[in-house]
């Protein structure tokens, strides 16, 4: 499992806000989350821990990034935390896991924008437009 020391000094702040994002929907699992880039997977597992009313979908294009994120969810065991998917966000959604349009509630994205090409970031929007339901939220940090 990789910890970015990052990702350890930012998880308490942007749990924050995503707090505020969710708001108060109590049902366990009600709420889909697609997070894209979720590099090592801290980020994941601890949001899906703290947002118990989520069903948190990591995703990454890089294999040990993939592996990392499984490792995280393995070792907190967090029921709510789906397994990892293999995810290009600068292909078009419909190669996004199988995600249908309008069935998200939250798309999230922390630290990728900056550091990918810019037809990443055009991908994000381009699948956050489609794929979040009326209302639902793109969540980018960094």
């Amino acid at each position: 499992m990789q910890a970015p020391a990052a990702a350890e000094r930012n998880k308490g702040p942007i749990l924050a806000v995503l707090r505020e994002c969710v708001g108060a929907h109590a049902e366990p699992g009600g709420l889909r989350v697609l997070e894209v880039g979720a590099g090592a997977g801290l980020h994941a597992a601890h949001f899906a821990r703290a947002l118990p009313q989520t069903r948190w979908q990591p995703s990454d294009i890089d294999p040990r990034a993939l592996r990392s994120i499984a490792a995280y969810a393995e070792a907190m065991r967090v029921p709510n935390l789906l397994p990892p998917i293999l995810l290009d966000v600068s292909q078009g959604w419909e190669t996004w896991g199988g995600t249908q349009p309008a069935t998200l509630d939250l798309l999230v994205s922390i630290n990728m924008m900056h550091i990918a090409e810019l037809r990443c970031t055009e991908g994000l929007f381009k699948g956050a437009g489609v794929l979040l339901k009326p209302g639902g939220v793109l969540f980018t940090y960094g």
